[in-house]
């Protein structure tokens, strides 16, 4: 990013360039902003930062997230969001051929991005197997959906899932996650699933590998140790907890090395303060 249009800013945002926000417990909970994530996320916009969005819900494409920040109030285009569901759909371009057929346990923004891939949707794993079981979150899940993906991926189907988070922060209480039924799926084939999602570094690796994002000057912000933070450690990526979603205080207390955030912020607020080290938790390599 240039450094002419990089404006001062207080506090622990203005150490640097880029920032990558989870969604879910970060920005949002449900359909309400959490406090002060608009004007946070405008001020960082307005003063040149460059932002980015990473999530691990699949449940709707890149488009619609940014209809919804949109709605919010926050400047947003589909190229600022990386979604487990779009990841899904570039690994399995480079690991399955071109039209490959799937059965996928998932909602219709997963759906739509395994689509504009080109891959082909099959709603019985009878009497084809198809070449990959997909599976994401799916608030309409049956056990007839578990049935015929249990006997594809037992007929050698490969198992892939968008994420393993159990459960992900609605506005007033924790909801079970794509975790839940990829559990199930796993309990019903006795296979473990390819998971691309966070905390699989090959999320941010290519705009790693193309210098989009430097690790250096970027500061990933979630609310997840086991997911959001533990990438951002295996990247080598500054991060802060924000207490706004999953994990807590507590949590953090008894996290290992590889899930301990440099930062705990209250709510993104804390981003803009100026007592920085009272939030320090340990200090940036």
């Amino acid at each position: 990013m240039p450094e002419h249009v990089r404006a001062e800013l207080p506090g622990l945002a203005n150490r640097f360039d880029t920032f990558v926000f989870d969604l879910d417990g970060v920005v949002y909970r449900g359909k309400r902003a959490l406090p002060h994530a608009v004007e946070v996320l405008n001020l960082l916009l307005d003063s040149g930062r460059q932002v980015f969005y990473l999530t691990n819900n699949s449940g709707h494409t890149r488009e619609e997230y940014a209809a919804r920040l949109q709605a919010l109030g926050v400047p947003a285009h589909p190229e600022q969001f990386i979604t487990s569901a779009w990841a899904t759909a570039l690994y399995l371009q480079r690991a399955l051929p071109a039209g490959a057929r799937l059965f996928v346990v998932g909602e219709a923004g997963l759906k739509e991005e395994l689509q504009a891939a080109g891959f082909t949707l099959v709603e019985s794993v009878e009497p084809q197997i198809p070449d990959a079981v997909v599976v994401g979150i799916d608030r309409n899940f049956t056990y007839a959906r578990l049935a015929q993906a249990q006997y594809a991926i037992l007929n050698g189907a490969r198992f892939v899932a968008t994420n393993a988070d159990a459960t992900y922060p609605a506005e007033d209480r924790l909801m079970p996650g794509a975790g839940a039924l990829v559990a199930a799926v796993a309990a019903a084939t006795e296979r473990r699933p390819v998971v691309i999602g966070k905390p699989n570094p090959q999320i941010l690796q290519p705009f790693i590998d193309r210098g989009v994002i430097q690790p250096e000057r970027t500061l990933l912000v979630g609310d997840r140790l086991d997911t959001d933070i533990a990438l951002a450690n295996t990247l080598h990526i500054p991060c802060a907890l924000v207490l706004t979603g999953v994990s807590t205080r507590e949590d953090v207390e008894c996290a290992p090395l590889e899930q301990l955030p440099q930062w705990v912020l209250n709510h993104l607020g804390e981003l803009l303060g100026d007592a920085v080290d009272s939030l320090l938790v340990h200090p940036v390599p």
